[in-house]
């Protein structure tokens, strides 16, 4: 290792020869080098303000790659912003204040200092008259004399920092500007017109700054030119009136946005029974570093919120910072604009819909510590806390937190680590916890704590609607005679306002007879069976086996046999053309793909700019709008026959999210379910409100087949152009894992293989293989290459 690079630790970038070029690399930790190999030096540090990833990082990073089988170098990469680790370049910059030092040679390295500029630029941007080699030597030498520095900088394209110049007035400034504004005659040569505006504009900003306690930050020197005139600024720089510096100028993805945008509730000002003891039990955990997950289980609309805030408050008390994560995008907002709101905390965002520059801008003031709360999705697990000394997980069920793409991780499951790793306090919320999750409470791996009502509002009656009689009765819509009935009822007078919710996922259909509700399942599994288009069969996705298209169900000989479908785009207009009146949204994929679609969609249904908002999932989450007075949940059906170990525990936890929008201020609320299957347990469970009973039985079957959290799963997928090579290759990996494990004495179950839900992708037929027990991991070893992708904990096994 070269001399002055003996202090390098873990988290740093290095510049090292890999190959014929030079490649940046992340050091996270020694490690003996292996025998007869000798390790390679490294050339050069990249230029940083301490390492580019922080120890709790580098622990959390290793212990994802462990539990996930993710490659080491995958993982950096996402806990870095988009193309970080893409580019690097030597990059100048002047050292401030210089003057010169009264060399031979000042005229020119005046002449190429004046080059370089005030703000930081790339060595290759330099016009380079007599060579590159020859222009790196004068660098070097007027480094080496300190009139510059040199780095290897970081430059991801379109996330770099921004610099910008800042001007602030001198001290003979702030003396002439206050001179002029006492009308007191000046000496010395005289100001223009232009120059005397643009001191007392500077001298009004700076008395802004000091008002509120805060030094002066300066004003943007282009500012200033459009307003006054570029060589106004240029004059009074060179009369010594004002300073010019270069300052670098965040994106901030919230700076747009007003505090308290989102809904009119108040904050809580007096909380439950229950609330103060899940506040009283966080404060306990924070201050005893206690890690062991809290589990904040309740009615939807219980006040969790509330909770979250006084939990924050009490890390941020003894100086700790808070992660907060959130499934959705849209989810994130709402809890942005209720922080800001009731707290003084430095808040930054994180999730994939921001511009490349906004995220690596808010990573770097997250990594820079000048960051108390950090809300996000998934994503926002990897920041760049040095510290931690609370993890909140809300709407800690969803499915959304499990990441489809290396490294597959399970951002609840890791947030979990994380506080273990930090020691700091962990929070689970959800009204409808995942089923895993209440097995470990059950069980005494986690803490759990009630909050059995509603702080304001109260429970919405919830109503059943066969869709069996209604297509006896004629009705082949998708809005049942009830459901539209409740539309038409909607007081606008009062803004009382509607969302329908699709329960729906995929594209793959479950076949369903209408009359009677039967749902085609395997022989030998009794799990649905999902149709698929190609080769016109129905497949089961647990055991594999293939079984004909039934003509007419095997339970009632009706023909009537339905694919379960329809789309929010299908429900939307069908409410516009039945009720004009009212004003329409929709919130689905589609919409929140765009960017800011989703945030306009919310905002314009809790300011009251729309009167029914349709969607997917999405609009079930997050949403505390007291005006909601009706839930219709168009199709309960979809998802809650798909063939997963997950669909009855989905469909469940999605009917009560939905149906708890309702009913949160004054107006009574009522939610309409829509179903072929009202007998189904989920159903019933949503409908007699008895959470216990269904995750009794949930936690019954999921002993009973291993599932978690009594056992794991490892999904393995094998993609080919051809299909049959594809299911070939996919039997022989199952054949060969079963002799693995008997030949080890491995209490690992291989099931499959199995056509994947979405059969075919990217022109590749795709096929499954899952692994069941203890340890599944075990029989792997450290992951499978090529062809193979493994997807530890699946949220699905489709």
């Amino acid at each position: 290792m070269p001399a002055g690079f003996d202090d390098v630790a873990a988290g740093d970038a290095v510049i090292v020869e890999f190959g014929r070029r030079q490649a940046l690399g992340i050091v996270i930790g020694p490690a003996p080098a292996p025998s007869g190999i000798v390790a390679k030096p490294i050339l050069d540090r990249v230029r940083s303000d301490g390492p580019l990833l922080p120890p709790r990082s580098i622990r959390l990073g290793r212990w994802i790659a462990e539990r996930y089988l993710a490659p080491v170098s995958m993982v950096v990469r996402a806990m870095l912003p988009p193309g970080m680790l893409e580019r690097f370049e030597l990059v100048v910059e002047r050292a401030p204040g210089d003057a010169g030092d009264g060399s031979e040679d000042e005229a020119a390295d005046r002449a190429l200092l004046e080059r370089v500029g005030l703000v930081p630029r790339a060595v290759r941007e330099l016009d380079a008259a007599d060579g590159r080699a020859a222009l790196l030597r004068r660098l070097r030498a007027l480094e080496a004399r300190g009139r510059l520095t040199l780095d290897w900088t970081l430059t991801a394209a379109g996330a770099g920092p921004r610099f910008e110049r800042v001007v602030t007035l001198s001290e003979e400034g702030r003396s002439t500007a206050s001179a002029v504004a006492r009308g007191d005659a000046l000496s010395g040569r005289r100001l223009g017109e232009r120059q005397t505006a643009l001191l007392l504009d500077l001298a009004s900003q700076n008395a802004g700054d000091a008002g509120a306690g805060v030094p002066a930050a300066g004003v943007p020197a282009a500012d200033l030119g459009r307003r006054h005139g570029p060589a106004t600024v240029t004059g009074l720089a060179r009369r010594g009136l004002v300073e010019i510096a270069v300052t670098t100028r965040g994106r901030r993805p919230l700076a747009g946005r007003r505090p308290g945008r989102r809904g009119a509730r108040p904050a809580e000002s007096v909380v439950t029974t229950a609330q103060a003891t899940a506040i009283e039990s966080v404060r306990v955990a924070i201050a005893a570093r206690d890690s062991t997950p809290l589990v904040i289980d309740g009615v939807t609309g219980g006040g969790k919120t509330a909770v979250y805030v006084e939990a924050i408050v009490a890390s941020l008390e003894i100086g700790r910072p808070v992660l907060l994560l959130v499934p959705e995008i849209s989810l994130a907002l709402p809890l942005v604009d209720r922080l800001r709101r009731d707290l003084d905390a430095e808040i930054a965002l994180l999730h994939s819909g921001l511009a490349d520059g906004e995220r690596a801008d808010e990573w770097r003031r997250i990594r820079r510590g000048e960051v108390d709360v950090v809300i996000g999705t998934r994503l926002a697990v990897l920041a760049p806390l040095a510290d931690l000394g609370l993890v909140i997980v809300d709407e800690e069920h969803d499915g959304a937190y499990k990441s489809d793409r290396t490294p597959r991780l399970q951002a609840r499951d890791t947030a979990v680590a994380a506080a273990r790793l930090a020691e700091a306090a962990c929070i689970l919320g959800s009204a409808t916890p995942a089923v895993e999750t209440v097995g470990r409470a059950m069980g005494g791996e986690y803490r759990r704590v009630m909050l059995p009502d509603r702080p304001s509002g109260a429970p919405p009656t919830i109503e059943i609607v066969d869709l069996r009689a209604e297509l006896a009765e004629g009705n082949r819509g998708l809005i049942s005679r009830r459901l539209a009935a409740a539309i038409g009822a909607l007081s606008l007078a009062a803004h009382e306002r509607a969302i329908l919710v699709l329960n729906r996922r995929g594209s793959a259909s479950a076949v369903l007879c209408r009359d009677c509700g039967t749902v085609q399942t395997c022989d030998e599994c009794a799990r649905p069976l999902v149709f698929h288009q190609a080769g016109m069969t129905l497949r089961c996705h647990h055991c594999g086996r293939a079984a004909p298209l039934a003509v007419r169900c095997p339970s009632c000989r009706s023909p009537r046999i339905r694919y379960l479908g329809g789309g929010t785009q299908r429900v939307e207009a069908e409410v516009r053309a039945r009720f004009p009146a009212l004003r329409v949204g929709r919130l689905d994929r589609d919409v929140v793909e765009r960017r800011g679609g989703a945030e306009r969609v919310l905002d314009a249904f809790a300011e009251g700019r729309l009167d029914v908002l349709i969607g997917t999932s999405l609009v079930t989450k997050g949403l505390d709008i007291p005006e909601v007075a009706l839930v219709g949940v168009v199709s309960a059906d979809t998802a809650l026959n798909l063939p997963d170990e997950r669909s009855t525990e989905r469909t469940y936890q999605l009917l009560t999210q939905a149906a708890g929008r309702a009913g949160r201020g004054a107006v009574a609320g009522t939610a309409i379910i829509q179903t072929y299957q009202p007998e189904h347990p989920a159903i019933r469970a949503v409908a007699s409100g008895n959470a216990a009973a269904f995750y009794d039985a949930e936690l019954a079957t999921r002993r009973r087949w291993g599932a978690p959290p009594f056992g794991r799963y490892v999904k393995l997928t094998v993609g080919s152009a051809d299909a049959a090579e594809a299911e070939a290759i996919a039997g022989a990996m199952a054949d060969r894992l079963r002799a693995l494990a008997a030949e080890r004495g491995l209490q690992v179950e291989v099931m499959g293989p199995a056509p994947a839900y979405i059969a075919r992708r990217a022109e590749r037929w795709r096929w499954n293989v899952v692994l069941r027990g203890a340890d599944p991991v075990a029989i792997l070893g450290g992951g499978l290459g090529p062809p193979w992708s493994v997807d530890v904990d699946p949220e699905s096994l489709l």
